[in-house]
């Protein structure tokens, strides 16, 4: 072999003709029927690089930073600095453009951290392919794969590079690729002439995948140069669409922008008609556009999303969409699947049962056995291990313990024809050579399926019964008939196969629930949710396992032919209160009419799969979800949400998240949302009196407030825990809102007027107790100003101190502080450190009380400030407690 590509005089960036005679592809890709060795693999990836397209450019940051100063808060605070240059209140104005800036860069860092968090999540996805390299099979990251790799395709695998077929043949889906959902057949041999590259019968393609069938391919294309990556190049950047959650802060962003301008327009009419002078009417207007802005709510949502994508990660689940985070709170209704999912996926061969000896047949069976284990298409890798259906290796194994060994390579080199599984069909066969020379078809499947293919036309009776007790014990049973082919004709067509058979017995395989699954189970129904089993299996077997781990308890209805149920009748099922269902023998098109059918109820869908033709459910359920161990490449790609570990409970754990970082985002949106009430007030009580009670908060705090001491609190309140009895209520409806009315009264009304009562008791208490009365005055060079200052800051410390009394109280919104401890989120105990410390520095630094006007307060006042805390924090407290009581009655 050559030391390298470059040896070959082909340029890293020139691809072969694929469609020229396979020796001479072969000799100018140097490769051979062995593949490359991994040395030269090794070499050849230095040349060509990564098997990978190349990213398409991001958004620019400027863009991304215009669209941040374009968000109807900032355009509000744009009105605001606007208007201190028109008052001639300079400072102010740069101190407002400083403020949206910073904000505009929190935004864009957050984004950016939240994208980078989901694009590292395709570590625990790796694409793998399988290829040939030093004469042996083995799995490389298809990010390694090199022009002259030979590479073994399967039925499921998502295909790695472009490529040119040197044996066997599959049924390839290039929708991706044509737009064409029908497969089309691709098979080794010669190419057509004058037709378009992507209808040559011989070639395969990057990113397209097999749905059906086994095949060999040199791939002759890599990373850029394949059609996947030409069509990459031209491409445009798909824009980032908002979640809905976005969508629903956004509109709640407009509606507080208009509150404010309006609000703003008619104090700034009512302070002219008063007597106020200009600057101080513009002054107040000022304030209010300031207060009314909650800056930090869209990067806080979005770090939140990202915190839940990455604890999911860490716990089983890889969330492919930072949306579909919040998706998941409002599931109500989990389609799963059985095998793998609810059990083990351990597979033992655990019985057998023949015609003559019945479930005790002892070394009769050797022949059964034997037949079971040659109809499988289980592979043995290098390290010995076996590859392939769960099923069939448990079938193999067994046979193996039973004193009937299989080897893989000389069942294939005895194998004349091999019709896959089809799960219409719900059976496979294979025509294998004999030991005596000559042919016989071999088919296992679906008991029914089998049993209707017997000689005679009549299924067998005496073994459907063994069958269904098999079943009834919660195992997975499979017919295994035969049928000697005179002549040693191989038949074309699966249908000439697989007719006239004749029973050799039944195997029933078992395969133990998940220890964990049980109680799953159980928090899904306490959180309202219903749990459908949708399955390939026999009804009997899978009623067994849905009863063992407790899936219908109040109802468990077993559709035993999932396939012949109409919409109507369908519609009826799923209607039924309290009833969980077992849709058995159940093909890919079954789980897409539930889906839709769940979906035009208005239920949100968690549906399961793992197969190609699981692809459609996956994409048209709320929430698909894909198997990372034993799922295809195919049916991750149309999932929303990867198990790598495969197990229901971690399905139920991700809702639990979702339900946590949905109630963490209203947590946060009251805290943010409840000091507006204390900010906004002060300019009201300065407005209505005329002026006779001075400003009790400038715009430079306000501002203060919302970038110094809000923002790590609201970070940390998103990363609170779940709160006690998450999962024990139902959940939300799909069309609630984020922000609702309950949110507002709770925030605006009650906080607000909490904490806007104590703090304007705290500016008058300093006033007061300096001699002041309404109308005198309190500006610069009056032996007032100096308790004026005073009066402002208490009023800015204590909007700080009633913020942490709203953040100890925003962390429940129904169970008491008690439940929760009050010490159980380190961060948000940092966050309130750090905003009591950046206030006492604002408080007393010199310098700062300069630039904000601030001065240093009192003891009896800080001491009266200090209690505020706890008084806002014990009237929410009293409020949920009468609400408990009010529903527990």
């Amino acid at each position: 072999m050559a030391d390298g590509p470059a040896d070959s005089g082909l340029a890293p960036d020139v691809v072969p003709d694929p469609l020229e005679p396979l020796p001479l592809l072969r000799r100018e890709l140097r490769t051979g029927p062995a593949g490359l060795s991994s040395r030269e693999a090794a070499r050849r990836l230095a040349v060509y690089g990564p098997n990978e397209v190349r990213p398409t450019a991001r958004t620019s940051v400027l863009r991304e930073l215009l669209r941040q100063l374009a968000h109807p808060l900032a355009l509000l605070l744009w009105a605001a600095a606007a208007l201190a240059f028109i008052a001639d209140i300079e400072v102010l104005g740069w101190a407002i453009i400083a403020v949206v800036l910073v904000n505009a860069a929190f935004a864009l860092v957050q984004e950016r951290q939240a994208e980078k968090a989901v694009e590292t999540l395709a570590r625990y996805l790796p694409a793998q392919a399988r290829v040939i390299r030093d004469g042996q099979p083995q799995h490389v990251p298809a990010r390694d794969l090199v022009p002259g790799d030979l590479i073994a395709l399967e039925e499921g695998d998502r295909i790695a590079a472009d490529a040119r077929l040197t044996e066997g043949g599959i049924e390839a889906d290039l929708s991706m690729l044509t737009g064409e959902s029908t497969p089309v057949e691709r098979l080794a041999g010669p190419g057509l002439e004058a037709v378009p590259v992507l209808q040559e019968p011989n070639l395969v393609f990057s990113g397209t995948s097999a749905t059906e069938g086994q095949a060999r391919a040199i791939v002759y294309a890599t990373g850029d140069h394949t059609q996947l990556g030409r069509i990459a190049a031209l491409s445009q950047r798909t824009p980032r669409e908002p979640s809905p959650l976005e969508q629903q802060v956004k509109k709640v962003a407009w509606l507080i922008a208009a509150v404010a301008v309006a609000m703003s327009a008619v104090f700034l009419a009512t302070g002219v008609a008063v007597g106020l002078p200009l600057t101080d009417s513009l002054m107040f207007a000022i304030g209010l556009l300031v207060a009314n802005v909650p800056e930090g709510l869209l990067p806080t949502i979005t770090l939140a999303l990202a915190v839940g994508v990455r604890v999911l990660a860490r716990q089983g689940a890889v969330i492919k969409r930072l949306s579909a985070v919040e998706t998941l709170g409002s599931t109500n209704v989990i389609c799963t699947d059985k095998t793998g999912t609810l059990t083990r996926n351990e597979m033992r061969l655990h019985a057998l049962w023949t015609p003559e000896h019945g479930t005790d047949p002892g070394s009769q069976a050797d022949g059964l056995v034997r037949a079971v284990a040659l109809c499988t298409t289980v592979t043995r890798e290098a390290d010995g291990r076996l590859h392939g259906d769960p099923t069939e290796i448990a079938l193999v194994e067994g046979a193996a313990q039973r004193g009937v060994p299989l080897d893989p390579a000389d069942r294939d080199a005895g194998r004349r024809a091999c019709f896959r599984f089809d799960p219409r069909l719900r059976l496979m066969s294979v025509v294998q050579t004999t030991e005596g020379g000559g042919l016989q078809v071999i088919a296992k499947g679906a008991p029914e399926a089998v049993l209707s293919l017997l000689a005679g036309g009549e299924p067998d009776r005496q073994a459907q019964d063994a069958a269904d007790a098999l079943a009834v014990d919660g195992m997975r049973v499979l017919a295994v008939a035969a049928r000697d082919l005179p002549g040693g004709d191989v038949p074309s067509r699966r249908q000439h196969a697989e007719r006239d058979l004749h029973l050799l017995g039944l195997v029933a395989l078992y395969d133990p629930p998940r220890p964990e699954v049980a109680a799953a189970v159980e928090r899904c129904h306490r959180a309202g949710l219903t749990v459908h089993i949708v399955t390939g299996d026999n009804g009997a077997t899978a009623a067994a396992v849905a009863r063992s781990v407790g899936i219908g308890v109040t109802g468990l209805r077993v559709i035993a032919q999932s396939e012949t149920v109409d919409d109507h009748e369908l519609d009826h099922l799923l209607r039924l209160p309290g009833t969980e269902i077992v849709f058995a023998r159940s093909s890919p098109e079954t789980k897409l009419k539930v889906a839709d059918a769940l979906r035009a109820h208005g239920q949100i869908v968690a549906m399961t799969g793992d197969g190609v033709n699981d692809a459609p459910a996956l994409h048209r359920a709320h929430i698909g979800v894909a198997m990372g161990r034993s799922g295809t490449d195919v049916a991750r790609e149309a999932s929303t949400m990867v198990l790598t570990d495969d197990n229901f409970a971690t399905i139920v754990t991700a809702i639990e998240s979702g339900r946590r970082v949905y109630d963490n985002v209203r947590k946060f949106i009251v805290y943010i949302f409840a000091h507006l009430t204390p900010e906004v007030v002060p300019f009201l009580v300065f407005a209505l009196s005329g002026g006779a009670v001075p400003l009790p908060l400038t715009v430079l705090q306000i501002l203060a407030i919302d970038l110094g001491t809000e923002t790590l609190p609201a970070l940390a309140l998103g990363r609170e825990r779940a709160e006690p009895g998450v999962m024990d209520r139902p959940p939300r409806p799909s069309t609630q809102g984020v922000i609702n009315k309950d949110m507002l009264v709770r925030s605006w009304g009650w906080l607000g007027t909490v904490s806007a009562a104590l703090v304007m008791t705290a500016f008058f208490y300093v006033l007061w107790r300096s001699g002041w009365q309404p109308g005198d005055p309190t500006g610069p060079g009056t032996p007032l100003h100096h308790a004026y200052l005073t009066a402002t800051t208490a009023t800015f410390a204590g909007i700080v101190t009633c913020q942490v009394g709203t953040a100890v109280a925003a962390r429940t919104d129904h169970a008491a502080l008690r439940d929760i401890g009050l010490f159980s989120n380190p961060l948000l105990l940092a966050g309130i450190a750090f905003e009591l410390v950046f206030t006492a520095a604002l408080v007393y630094a010199p310098p700062l009380q300069n630039l904000f006007g601030t001065a240093a307060l009192p003891w009896d006042v800080v001491l009266l400030i200090a209690v505020f805390p706890p008084l806002v924090w014990a009237t929410d407290e009293l409020r949920r407690w009468a609400r408990r009581r009010r529903h527990h009655v």
